[in-house]
């Protein structure tokens, strides 16, 4: 059947995840009639097994650390009316963190299609396809067909894991990191295959929960693609709390063999662990979509490809999210999402300035960025200066015994104006904004600098860094 909205602006939403929701909250609210096309439920894959319920799982990993630490601040426990302190043992209920964490991600993706419904959205339960610019099928779970008509289309379907045919998951032993949380028992010896920010991030989480974890890298070093400082930060720490890191090391296949798994390395050594956790990129979800028919461009890898208001190749189609050629992460597939809405319905839409994206990998200590990046100022694609701030000289770092870390500020040569940086510290992904902030208005070092920071405070860093520059600008 066919179905069409009256004289408003008709707005289809293909995908229901960062990208795909904020297209259409944003077309509800400038008066659009929008319908939303999500086969799995509102929040897509970010939501329900990824985004969410990874950094949750990472705050179980990271109360754990910050329990078993603080005998070294002088806390001590004591078991009824002793009087002698004991050495306390903390062990994790994989099973019953998992359930908590799923039921927060069925809450979030709830609380989101309230948040739709509240403003009108029509969310229809099924999978959309492009039939021209102007028409998108969706295939519905009765096997129905409905078919709308539409004045702009937003493209927001995301991406799953690759899959390796020589590491094939099987959901019990060899995992993707969606199949992690229906496991009931911690592993006892988890091998992750991938040493990127997936990779890096559950293997620091699963470190800290118990698990005895070898982290698997074909690179040189861990994080490759971070901050060169801040990537041997994180390495120093996994090494020193009893994770083994293989790097230069290609696993060439996983098998499991009962209840184990045994990683083959390209040199023929082996590995064997209890699980395997394969983190080795992710493919879009835009294989039967019609982007062909629709004569919408793609890369080789199949990504969509988007300008900087998120438009595709055809004007009346836009694509947010994982799905694009962008940056992939949600905070830029919400800003996607709002800025195609914007420009479609002709309200004001900034440009995405990729170089103003904040980025933070969740290991612990975590790792933010924004800006330029040190190699490339060193590569003269930039003229700046930097200077790198010790975590372990700030006031408040000293009172919760915090040595990991540092901030590392840069600043263009003579002006002083920040144009990037970077923060290895715990909830280093609060600590970035204020840099952000920085680079997005093009601040000076000296006006943050003259911002006041609370003493004391992990923030006094930036402000110690902000002093720092003012003498070393030129």
């Amino acid at each position: 059947m066919a179905y069409e909205f009256g004289e408003k602006h008709d707005l289809v939403v293909i995908g229901g995840g960062p990208g795909g929701y904020e297209a259409a909250l944003t077309g509800a609210q400038l008066g659009a009639n929008v319908t939303l096309i999500e086969r799995s439920g509102v929040g897509g894959s970010a939501v329900l097994s990824d985004v969410v319920p990874s950094k949750a799982l990472i705050a179980v990993a990271e109360a754990m650390t910050n329990a078993a630490a603080a005998r070294s601040l002088g806390v001590e426990v004591f078991v009824g009316d002793s009087d002698t302190p004991v050495e306390p043992t903390y062990k994790v209920d994989l099973k019953a963190v998992n359930s908590r964490l799923l039921d927060l991600a069925r809450k979030q993706s709830a609380d989101m299609t309230a948040a739709l419904e509240k403003q009108g959205v029509r969310i229809v339960n099924g999978t959309g396809r492009l039939l021209n610019h102007h028409a998108v099928a969706a295939d519905l779970a009765d096997g129905e067909v409905t078919e709308f008509h539409t004045d702009t289309t937003v493209i927001s379907v995301g991406a799953h894991p690759r899959k390796l045919a020589s590491a094939m998951p099987d959901g019990e032993r060899i995992l993707t990191w969606t199949q992690l949380y229906q496991l009931e028992e911690l592993p006892e010896h988890l091998i992750v295959v991938g040493s990127g920010v997936t990779g890096a991030e559950f293997a620091s989480a699963f470190r800290h929960l118990g698990s005895e974890v070898t982290l698997i890298s074909s690179r040189d070093r861990v994080l490759p693609g971070q901050d060169e400082d801040a990537a041997r930060v994180i390495e120093e720490v996994f090494l020193r709390e009893g994770m083994h890191v293989l790097s230069k090391s290609r696993a060439e296949s996983v098998v499991r063999d009962g209840d184990q798994v045994i990683a083959t390395l390209s040199d023929g050594t082996t590995v064997v662990g209890s699980h395997c956790l394969m983190a080795v990129g992710s493919i879009p979800n835009t294989a039967g979509l019609g982007l062909e028919g629709a004569n919408v461009q793609t890369t080789a890898s199949g990504h969509v490809k988007v300008n900087r208001v998120a438009r595709t190749s055809v004007p009346e189609i836009y694509a947010a999210g994982d799905c694009t050629d962008f940056f992939p992460l949600a905070s830029v597939a919400n800003m996607q999402g709002r800025t195609a809405v914007y420009h479609a319905l002709g309200d004001a839409a900034q440009p995405i300035k990729l170089r103003n994206v904040a980025s933070n990998v969740f290991t612990s200590p975590e790792i933010a960025t924004v800006g330029w990046s040190q190699a490339q100022i060193e590569e003269g694609l930039a003229q700046g200066v930097i200077y790198k701030y010790p975590l372990e000289e700030n006031p408040r770092a000293k009172m919760q015994n915090i040595t990991d870390g540092f901030v590392k500020l840069f600043a263009r040569t003579q002006s002083g104006t920040v144009i990037g940086g970077v923060v290895v510290a715990p909830k280093a992904s609060e600590l970035i904004f204020p840099l952000a902030l920085a680079v997005e208005q093009r601040l000076t070092v000296d006006q943050v600098a003259n911002a006041f920071a609370v003493y004391p405070s992990l923030s006094g860093a930036i402000t110690d860094a902000a002093r720092a520059l003012h003498l070393l600008k030129g």
